[in-house]
């Protein structure tokens, strides 16, 4: 169990940014990894041009990578910026012009899994106000992802890190999911279960799979403290995958942590070669 069953993609929001984005999926392939996985790359444009979309496209066709999750238009990330979707105003426009841009782009590479980061709560504005026009605008998602055939992830964030952003729990963020499949009966949004962002709000992390394995899509893993690689930090990383294995969780498990002063091609060597490739 642990880290030997795991299916590994890898952020290349967060790992080999030392690279111009077009060289990240090879680099990637070049370090043993099948797929990737990406927040959305253009920070200053839910719809960019068909060029950039190409462009991107062929990077990690070429590549010979899979592009397994993939978040909509989530303002400035990384930045202060924590989503868009529960933003009134032009942000909120923003998410919904990106809607159909981003599940295009998904569905082009058979990317199942598209992640939309709730957004931070806006002074002035009464919290029952956003939690409404976040429902409407992730209906809106959830459909667009049910017509390629993809999960649409709800993520909780920690708090230390995110102090305006209102899904800082699991229980938050499932609460979510579920007000989410009610509206649109459709089933298909799913808990993005990030370990460390849970162990930054200081959840009892195995309780937390053994409650939510079920209903969720995705995992995303880096050590606590610091974000680093595995083995970096004092979370049980390999003990808690094998529990969520265990309790039935068989999905992609994306690397999202921070290289530090090092290549990020060498911030694998708690992972084996033989061990990276899709098992």
């Amino acid at each position: 169990m642990g880290f030997a069953e795991q299916r590994f993609t890898v952020n290349l929001s967060i790992l080999f940014t030392e690279l111009p984005l077009l060289e990240r999926p090879a680099a990637a392939a070049a370090a043993g990894f099948p797929a990737v996985e990406l927040w959305w790359p253009w920070v200053d444009s839910p719809t960019p041009e068909r060029s950039g979309l190409d462009a991107l496209r062929k990077a990690i066709e070429d590549a010979g990578v899979r592009l397994t999750g993939l978040n909509f238009y989530a303002g400035r990330l990384p930045g202060p910026d924590r989503g868009a979707l529960s933003v009134p105003g032009a942000e909120s426009e923003r998410f919904r012009a990106n809607i159909d841009v981003a599940a295009g782009f998904a569905r082009s590479l058979g990317c199942t899994a598209l992640n939309a980061l709730y957004g931070n709560r806006v002074d002035g504005v009464d919290p029952a106000e956003q939690d409404a026009l976040a429902l409407e605008n992730l209906a809106l998602a959830a459909r667009a992802a049910d017509r390629i055939g993809a999960v649409l992830l709800i993520e909780a964030l920690n708090e230390p890190e995110s102090p305006r952003y209102p899904l800082v729990s699991a229980p938050a963020a499932v609460e979510v999911v579920d007000r989410v499949n009610e509206a649109t009966g459709l089933g298909n949004a799913r808990f993005l279960m990030d370990l460390y962002h849970l162990s930054m709000n200081g959840e009892d992390l195995p309780s937390v799979i053994e409650r939510y394995a079920a209903k969720t899509g995705h995992v995303q893993i880096a050590d606590n403290p610091g974000r680093g690689a595995p083995g970096t930090g004092s979370l049980p990383l390999e003990d808690l995958l094998g529990g969520l294995r265990k309790a039935g969780y068989d999905g992609w498990v994306g690397l999202e942590y921070k290289a530090g002063d090092r290549p990020s091609a060498d911030a694998f060597d708690w992972l084996p070669v033989d061990r990276r490739a899709t098992r």
